[in-house]
């Protein structure tokens, strides 16, 4: 018995390698359809609201003296600096740039925070010191509870410029 071999328009036979490309688009077709129905079905799905993931999230700093005066304190568990300013008050700022949101590292010497990418540059209370950074950088609401200081990354606040109700201190 003779395997008989499918023959094309102008009767000549199939070759394997055709056979071969031709089953490998129609998997490739395939593959690209499932992508394609993957990427609908999870733009459609419903995601969690803005915040709801770190809603309520507390971050407990420590006591109101473990902080000196003048100082910056970086929280990597909650992603923000606590700053015990001047006068004895409290001030949560976020590590994100405002601009590309890089991390900004706090630079003791200069007293400053420093963007490693674009030369942004902020003073202990986050205002601008140094352009591209179009705002201040971000605060979290501080609490001073029993003498501990906590603050709620859950809540990130966006703002054009330090002001001084923006500081916490403690009673």
């Amino acid at each position: 018995m003779k395997k008989e071999v499918k023959k094309q328009k102008n009767d000549q036979p199939e070759s394997p390698r055709r056979k071969f490309l031709s089953k490998l688009w129609v998997a490739l077709g395939m593959l690209a359809l499932l992508e394609l129905v993957g990427l609908v079905l999870t733009y459609l799905r419903p995601g969690k609201p803005r915040g709801v993931g770190n809603a309520g999230t507390i971050v407990e700093a420590g006591a109101v003296e473990k902080f000196p005066t003048n100082s910056v304190t970086a929280f990597v568990r909650g992603k923000f600096y606590l700053c015990r300013l001047e006068d004895g008050g409290f001030l949560a700022v976020s590590r994100k740039c405002t601009h590309l949101g890089c991390t900004v590292p706090w630079m003791a010497k200069e007293k400053k925070f420093a963007c490693p990418c674009h030369g942004s540059a902020f003073d202990i209370h986050g205002e601008v010191t140094s352009p591209p950074a179009p705002r201040a950088l971000d605060i979290y609401p501080v609490v001073v509870e029993n003498n501990i200081v906590k603050v709620n990354t859950g809540r990130p606040i966006k703002r054009s410029e330090f002001r001084a109700e923006q500081v916490v201190y403690p009673t």
